[in-house]
């Protein structure tokens, strides 16, 4: 599949919306129970939650795209952080970084982190942090191999569970 990176417009969060419910669905579904899951897109993976962050000067939204119909295969969101570690002014979050596994090992990721960071330095941020769930080895791997380093922890809720994330950042 050849694919395409862009910054995403206004009219792509509703698809935006369907990629990451997918990809959430994807990820944690062998970890997290369907209800929880199902609550957790319903809240977090709206058409809404993009439309705010497309249109907010604050944060970035990338659109990886299958180049022969423009169908999302991915994702990245850098916004202010919001995490429980002592943070800067120059700290930014990579708040949601998603691919379809049709995507998988297509450089796809790599290129969404990629633009991410340049993004970030563009703005004149110094340090990306980033959660994940405490049992994506596969987000971990992928992390530490691109630089980031563990720097504490943060309570995050999926549906009724709460997990204990790890906290990871990377200095730009």
């Amino acid at each position: 599949m050849t694919w395409r990176l862009r910054r995403a417009e206004p009219g792509d969060a509703p698809a935006l919306a369907l990629v990451a419910g997918a990809t959430f669905f994807e990820t944690y579904h062998a970890l997290i129970g369907v209800g929880d899951i199902l609550a957790h897109v319903a809240e977090r993976c709206t058409a809404e939650t993009f439309a705010r962050w497309i249109a907010d000067p604050e944060a970035w939204v990338s659109y990886a795209a299958a180049e022969a119909t423009d169908s999302p295969i991915g994702f990245a969101v850098l916004t202010a952080p919001d995490f429980a570690v002592e943070l800067g002014p120059d700290d930014i979050e990579l708040r949601r970084i998603y691919t379809l596994a049709t995507a998988h090992g297509q450089g796809v990721g790599p290129a969404l982190l990629a633009a991410a960071r340049d993004e970030a330095r563009a703005r004149g941020k110094r340090r990306m942090l980033l959660g994940t769930h405490p049992e994506n080895t596969r987000a971990q791997r992928f992390y530490e191999r691109e630089g980031f380093k563990l720097v504490g922890r943060r309570r995050f809720q999926v549906g009724e569970r709460v997990f204990d994330d790890p906290v990871y950042a990377l200095t730009l």
